[in-house]
């Protein structure tokens, strides 16, 4: 779907244009990459400045060894011993904790808050070749399907659970920003932080620019929904609480 491309500001080249989230997502990944090198910039000269920090290295084993014990002897990790080891470490976790959560948690209700597109269990196994039952659901699949869904109560259940999942709660905390102005006082790491934000509020008006392509199907489906899972909405502090499928908070906040 994707080749790198060190000439690209994103790092990769998207092969298929129609893949919202491919497309979103390296806007997103590559803002944040922005604003973690910067900010590593900010404190750390060179790579011996990553090596001698005590604390960061103490982070690090800990994240390793204790953590991931059981994956600590794989060759894969990074060392922590240069510049691009933290910047690359703390990009993927801030990636992962936001905006890769948010595009497969929020999205959750739209599609699962429809029992029969995703029960949330079955009351009969699916059926096996040569049995009575198998017969009857090659007489009338759909009929046999639905025989297997959930009662009321219980798919009413896992339609709530679903709306529960997906709703960004009253107090969230969006990336790119911060509920008070007063977060640090070093004027610096504000100017680091607002481009940030700046750079979000721009992917937010390319997510609804592609929105708008009528040659990008992907991004708007059958059912006639945007994409917008991977909008930041970072142009303001307060967004509606509830089910909205778009704002990337800040972290995992279930």
């Amino acid at each position: 779907m994707a080749l790198e491309d060190p000439e690209s500001l994103t790092g990769a080249h998207i092969l298929f244009q129609d893949y919202p989230y491919g497309l979103d997502g390296l806007d997103v990944w590559s803002a944040i990459k922005t604003w973690v090198r910067d900010f590593c910039d900010l404190f750390y000269e060179d790579d011996d400045s990553v090596k001698s920090d005590a604390e960061i290295q103490a982070w690090w084993s800990e994240i390793r060894n204790v953590g991931h014990g059981d994956k600590r002897n794989e060759t894969w990790w990074y060392q922590m011993t240069t510049k691009t080891d933290l910047i690359q470490t703390l990009s993927t976790i801030i990636w992962i904790a936001s905006a890769l959560h948010a595009s497969v948690n929020f999205g959750q209700y739209a599609y699962a808050g429809y029992p029969p597109n995703r029960p949330t269990r079955c009351r009969k196994f699916i059926p096996e070749e040569g049995t009575v039952e198998f017969a009857e659901f090659l007489k009338d699949p759909d009929k046999y399907f639905l025989s297997m869904l959930p009662e009321r109560f219980q798919a009413t259940l896992g339609i709530a659970l679903m709306e529960v999942l997906s709703r960004h709660t009253s107090d969230e905390v969006y990336l790119g920003q911060r509920p008070t102005s007063e977060w640090i006082d070093n004027n610096e790491v504000k100017q680091i932080f607002k481009t940030f934000n700046d750079s979000l509020q721009e992917i937010g008006k390319k997510v609804l620019e592609r929105n708008r392509d009528p040659k990008l199907n992907n991004r708007w489906g059958p059912a006639k929904m945007p994409y917008i899972l991977l909008y930041p909405d970072a142009s303001k502090v307060e967004i509606s609480a509830g089910v909205t499928a778009k704002g990337v908070p800040n972290s995992v906040s279930i």
